[in-house]
């Protein structure tokens, strides 16, 4: 076997290893830790990066690397690096817990870029519930007690029936087609999909997988979650979970080939009902963390529509979906973190006058916004369009009719938060708001990202249509 495809996942865990060494080390130092992880986490990117062109198997062919899973193992590490920045203040953390607060980065970071690579069946379920393990112990670590287990236990609650369901679907589809990873049932699975059986499997299955992305009804222990957890996790939750599960999710859409026209209709229906439910709640919201939990919930829809198309460019448009929410999501976080430094959760009306307090940030939160609303000329519209444009190709041009309407739904709570930005004045004084100069230069780096990426994303669409190729062999 060769260890070096296995490169990210290797420095990942000696990573985590080296955290838990560290805590039994003695009291922890936060500024030397918070460098250490960064460190790392940059070098992993590095790593990812070197292993790009990987192409193998691992572990009796239980674990298949190949470009796609490299692209979002990319992803991953991105995702971790960026969040990890957001964590030298972490003043809602005791500080016996900065040991464990890292190691379960580490950790759930590599779960999930097992998970990216996983074929056979049991490993799938083992990774996921490896990485959800991890986040339900992250959103429990809070300081605030109360919020933080009552969010971890609901968390918890709806994850163990997910996996449940998960479990049910995965033995389903075993007892039908004896497959026992993806590859064989990519060979099995057109043959007897039509079956009922199969098809209660395939949708027990996804209904374990659309735990992670917050797809109805699975959706309820995002708000609670993203509220009680710090902020630094719920970016987390937001932007490296989502893209695991995403591609994961396209792992198994992929595996059924043409599909079952049954099939593709339920998907079309929850995609349907998590746009619009995700939509609309977010509107009724004033914690911004709670509103960006139900706009996750929204933008789970627009992912479904690109894994209903069964089709390679709906794959394609579906990866580029996934870097676009990691940059678009973060983006958002990050205002949340640099405007409460204690930890506090952000309400609307705390953003009040942010643009003089801070005009990167408002910059920065405007930018991501309209992004995440679809506005051009931004990475977000861009998503968005190869989406729609995908669907109308396979002819959903209600699906496509229904999802343009909720964009625009979606605007009246975006624009919600940038007039508070811009256009309310504080009812008092308001703090001002010290923003470290790495945050403004990585502030500043994400505004010009998601401009660029709108502007010239033929680079990063080839890539993503290059790694959706290799689905489906």
């Amino acid at each position: 076997m060769n260890w070096m495809i296995a490169a990210p996942e290797i420095f990942t865990f000696l990573a985590a290893l080296w955290f838990l060494l560290l805590s039994l080390a003695g009291p922890p130092d936060p500024r030397r830790e918070h460098l250490t992880a960064l460190l790392l986490s940059l070098t992993g990117v590095g790593v990812c990066l070197a292993s790009v062109s990987a192409d193998g198997y691992l572990f009796v062919k239980a674990f298949r690397t190949d470009l796609f899973s490299q692209v979002f193992k990319v992803m991953l590490s991105l995702g971790l690096f960026l969040v990890l920045c957001l964590c030298g203040e972490m003043r809602d953390i005791e500080d016996r817990s900065r040991h464990d607060f890292y190691v379960l980065m580490f950790l759930c970071t590599l779960s999930l870029m097992l998970l990216m690579s996983g074929d056979h069946l049991l490993a799938i379920y083992l990774c996921l519930e490896l990485s959800s393990y991890c986040l339900y112990v992250l959103v429990g670590l809070r300081r605030r007690q109360d919020m933080a287990l009552e969010a971890g236990i609901k968390y918890f609650l709806v994850g163990i029936f997910s996996s449940a369901v998960m479990l049910f679907g995965l033995a389903l589809l075993h007892a039908s087609t004896q497959a026992t990873s993806l590859t064989e049932a990519v060979r099995l699975l057109p043959e007897v999909i039509h079956l009922p059986v199969v098809l209660i499997g395939l949708l027990m299955t996804l209904g374990g997988l659309f735990f992670k992305l917050a797809v109805f009804p699975f959706h309820f222990w995002a708000p609670d979650a993203y509220q009680g957890a710090m902020s630094q996790v719920a970016a987390y939750i937001a932007t490296a979970s989502k893209v695991a599960a995403i591609g994961v999710i396209l792992r198994v859409a992929a595996a059924m080939g043409q599909g079952s026209p049954y099939l593709v209709q339920v998907l079309a229906a929850l995609a349907i009902i998590s746009m619009t439910v995700g939509n609309l709640a977010a509107m009724a919201q004033k914690d911004v963390k709670r509103l960006l939990a139900f706009s996750t919930m929204a933008h789970s829809g627009y992912v479904l529509m690109g894994v209903l198309t069964l089709s390679p460019n709906g794959y394609a448009a579906t990866v580029f979906y996934a870097l676009s929410i990691l940059i678009m999501k973060f983006t958002a976080f990050l205002v949340v973190v640099a405007v409460t430094p204690d930890g506090a959760n952000l309400q609307i009306g705390q953003l009040a006058g942010l643009h003089r307090r801070s005009p990167i940030l408002a910059l920065a939160l405007m930018v991501s916004l309209f992004s995440l609303a679809g506005i051009p000329p931004t990475v977000g519209f861009t998503s968005k369009f190869l989406i729609f444009v995908a669907a109308m190709e396979k002819g959903f041009f209600t699906l496509v009719l229904i999802a343009m309407i909720n964009v625009v739904i979606s605007l009246y709570y975006y624009l919600l938060l940038i007039k508070a930005a811009y256009q309310m004045e504080p009812a008092h004084e308001p703090q001002p708001v010290v923003v470290p100069p790495s945050l403004k230069v990585l502030s500043g780096a994400l505004i010009a990202v998601m401009v660029v990426a709108g502007f010239f994303p033929n680079p990063l669409i080839e890539l993503a249509a290059a790694a959706a190729r290799v689905l489906g062999q």
